[in-house]
């Protein structure tokens, strides 16, 4: 796969597009136009852009505020403090309000390697999907990214739109039809499907192939949005695969996998089944990529976690 920028960049290359379209257009800031790729932005449209520091309570009931008079607000700070320092003016001020605000977490999961857990966003998945009125999109590659903020400008509910730092490969072909709340179908396979989010899913795309090259037949599935979840390519990927893997860069509780095996379970169907993203521990230290081997959330970890599932034999 051809390696792409990081999503970031072209979040703030569409942005930019946009706000000079749109001119009530307005992205807040809590000290992070630098990390969020959005010095140009200022220097373009510097009646377009709000600062408010390190603040996050006060970025989101300003961005509330803005959103209210029928401005387009982006709200941009870093996801672990934007979803758990403002939590309750999400809930309140957002969600609660109906105000079609768009938060933007950047450097999520953990993106920010040997800084530690403090600024993981390893829960962000979970606390939102269980606020009411709010949508959760969650870009795989610069393809979904481009797509999700134009689709986002005019969109009708609360959005929480999740971004990690590092460039990633393109895995869609320009032409795909994206639509928040649609997952998009990569690769179909009856042995093994993926369903994976955000920058987790070209690994699963890359394992999908080191298990093809054994004779696997595998799926990918790219689960952009979360919340709402599309149940009908859940349902599709049980009634056609044996196994199913879901594969996040979030907690195991609470986020993708406990979404989509909670949808299964409802559905009486009881496929092999196995949520693969960070265990409820003190997590080890690292770079991104050193904590993602050691979870085994590489190719080379997805493809064994499906070989040891497809061969376990399953009870009648």
């Amino acid at each position: 796969m051809e390696l792409g920028k990081p999503n970031l960049e072209v979040f703030a290359d569409t942005l930019l597009e946009l706000g000079q379209q749109h001119r009530d257009l307005l992205v807040v800031t809590g000290d992070s136009r630098g990390s969020g790729k959005l010095v140009l932005f200022g220097q373009k449209l510097p009646e377009q852009i709000v600062e408010i520091g390190i603040a996050e309570q006060n970025l989101v009931g300003v961005s509330a505020g803005l959103a209210s008079t029928g401005k387009k607000v982006f709200a941009v700070s870093p996801a672990s403090f934007l979803t758990a320092r403002s939590f309750e003016q999400i809930k309140n001020d957002v969600a609660y309000s109906d105000i079609p605000v768009k938060l933007i977490g950047i450097s999520a999961g953990v993106s920010y390697g040997a800084l530690g857990t403090t600024h993981h966003s390893l829960h962000d998945f979970a606390a939102l999907r269980a606020v009411n009125n709010i949508h959760i999109v969650v870009p795989a590659d610069n393809f979904e990214t481009r797509k999700a903020i134009e689709a986002s400008l005019d969109y009708p509910y609360p959005l929480y739109i999740r971004f990690g730092k590092k460039a990633v490969p393109h895995v869609h072909d320009p032409s795909t039809n994206f639509e928040i709340g649609k997952a998009i179908k990569l690769k179909t396979g009856s042995d093994v499907t993926f369903i994976a989010t955000g920058e987790t899913v070209f690994r699963a795309v890359e394992a999908c192939n080191l298990l093809e090259g054994q004779g696997i037949s595998c799926g990918v599935i790219s689960m952009h949005t979360l919340k709402p979840l599309d149940e009908a390519a859940v349902l599709e990927a049980a009634r056609d695969s044996r196994v199913i893997i879901t594969v996040e860069e979030h907690s195991i509780h609470g986020g993708l996998g406990c979404a989509c095996a909670s949808f299964l379970l409802q559905e009486g169907l009881h496929n092999p089944f196995k949520i693969i993203g960070i265990p409820d521990e003190y997590n080890v230290n690292g770079s991104q990529d050193e904590i993602l081997e050691y979870y085994g959330i590489t190719p080379g970890g997805l493809a064994q976690s499906a070989r040891d599932l497809i061969y376990v034999e399953v009870p009648e």
